[in-house]
């Protein structure tokens, strides 16, 4: 598949990391000299320096026999621009990054389709949203909502208090037979090998364990592992940008109870001014005495989202040892992602991760709907949309040739979420989610093209 990126800042050289590891053919634009020396001598890839505002430099790059043209500049201008100019010269999908929320509310009503734009995304968006969930399912540690919640991903370590610990799949299934969830990946604690279970898989304490569920499932899932339901009401934000904006916005709306600390004094005054239900105090939220007498202890969730990574770590574990039940931090580093368990934060988001997660979709074959990486695992959650041309149509789950490395998690049918076990007829129009590793994810493919 040919890709032409233009943009090499954070979210352009993650994707084009991601996307070379697949052996894509991508070509990086960008007008800064050093951050594309940095990705030509990192990365398996072609690197055009200019404008992707500009003809000749998009014609250059082939744009005409262009697969997936992805501008993510950090000029909304600039990206929606390149992707128009892309399409009429014959790329064949664009996808432009945005500050701008409201385009994405009104992309239909606006048409951005018909003027060559046929996605729009932002980071900030994506990550705001995240964390939303995040607070909503307040027990688990990364969670995903595929079609508006029919079915369910959450992730969640295991503990001694888990009902099922020392049980495998089999047992499991055995003992609660009405069973509304699925296991689709496990890593052990301490390693960074990924598995997918099977019936004799043992489920161990310290375990990393993502499941498919519906929503039902979902108190299930907490009885057995004995974590508790908590209601978080009082949050605090540490950090007025887009994301720490867009969080505190959304979660006012919803009735939280919000407090942002934002050092920037004219940054803070029109926080308040957006988002009157929030309480928005100017300081320097490093500052342990600020954080105090601004009652941290009695917070819910405190939420880092500040520029710098190691801020949002640090005031993350400050919170943590004040007694904050939830704790959510920002980050732009992934290798801080295999930390995160034994350092006691609750969650790490990374918008980068948030962006491809987007965008993979329309890599992959076969008709995706949706798709997920796994937190700091070697495993993709895909959903696919069966046409009556899929090799999985009119078939039973069991006779299907699935390699061992994947996993169908559960099924959608007319909006309504199914756990399908092996004797499960597959239709026309259910949409599937899969749990696969790299390995199988070809194999997987072929099954819905």
């Amino acid at each position: 598949m040919k890709i032409i990126i233009a943009g090499a800042g954070e979210v352009g050289f993650h994707l084009a990391k991601l996307l070379s590891f697949e052996s894509q053919d991508i070509t990086l634009i960008d007008t800064d000299r050093e951050s594309l020396a940095n990705a030509d001598s990192r990365l398996d890839i072609r690197v055009s320096r200019g404008n992707a505002t500009s003809i000749s430099v998009l014609k250059d790059a082939n744009v005409n026999s262009t697969d997936l043209f992805i501008s993510v500049t950090s000029s909304e201008t600039t990206n929606i621009t390149a992707c128009v100019l892309a399409k009429q010269l014959g790329a064949k999908k664009t996808i432009a990054r945005i500050s701008n929320t409201e385009f994405i509310k009104n992309k239909d009503e606006i048409g951005f389709k018909k003027i060559g734009i046929d996605e729009l995304i932002s980071p900030e968006s994506l990550a705001a949203s995240e964390i939303e969930l995040l607070l909503n399912q307040s027990a688990f540690n990364d969670t995903f909502e595929f079609e508006g919640g029919a079915l369910i991903m959450i992730g969640l370590i295991l503990n001694r208090t888990t009902a099922f610990v020392g049980k495998t799949v089999r047992e499991v299934a055995e003992i609660y037979n009405d069973l509304y969830y699925v296991p689709i990946a496990i890593q052990r604690y301490g390693t960074q090998y990924t598995l997918i279970p099977r019936g004799d898989t043992q489920f161990k304490e310290g375990d990393q364990v993502y499941f498919i569920t519906t929503k039902k499932g979902v108190d299930e899932i907490y009885k057995l592992t004995g974590k508790a339901r908590e209601e978080l009401k009082n949050v605090m934000i540490l950090g007025g940008s887009q994301i720490g904006f867009k969080t505190a916005r959304d979660l006012c709306k919803h009735n939280f109870k919000v407090k942002l600390i934002e050092k920037n004094k004219e940054k803070a005054f029109e926080i308040a001014d957006d988002v009157p239900a929030c309480l928005v105090i100017q300081g320097d939220g490093r500052n342990v005495e600020l954080l105090q007498e601004e009652s941290i202890g009695e917070m819910d969730a405190f939420i880092s989202v500040t520029g710098n990574s190691e801020t949002n770590i640090m005031s993350c574990l400050v919170a943590k040892s004040k007694g904050v039940k939830k704790t959510i931090a920002l980050v732009e580093n992934m290798d801080y992602f295999q930390l995160s368990q034994s350092i006691g934060i609750d969650t790490l988001v990374n918008k980068k991760l948030l962006a491809a997660n987007n965008i993979f979709r329309y890599v992959r074959k076969g008709e995706i709907v949706a798709m997920t990486k796994l937190n700091n695992m070697n495993a993709e959650i895909l959903e696919f949309e069966v046409t009556p041309t899929s090799l999985v149509c009119n078939k039973i789950i069991r006779d299907l040739k699935i390699p061992r490395s994947a996993i169908i998690g559960g099924v959608i049918r007319d909006g309504l979420g199914l756990i399908a076990l092996g004797d499960f007829k597959i239709i026309n129009g259910d949409r599937i989610v899969v749990c696969c590793l790299p390995q199988s994810i070809k194999k997987v493919e072929t099954l819905f093209v």
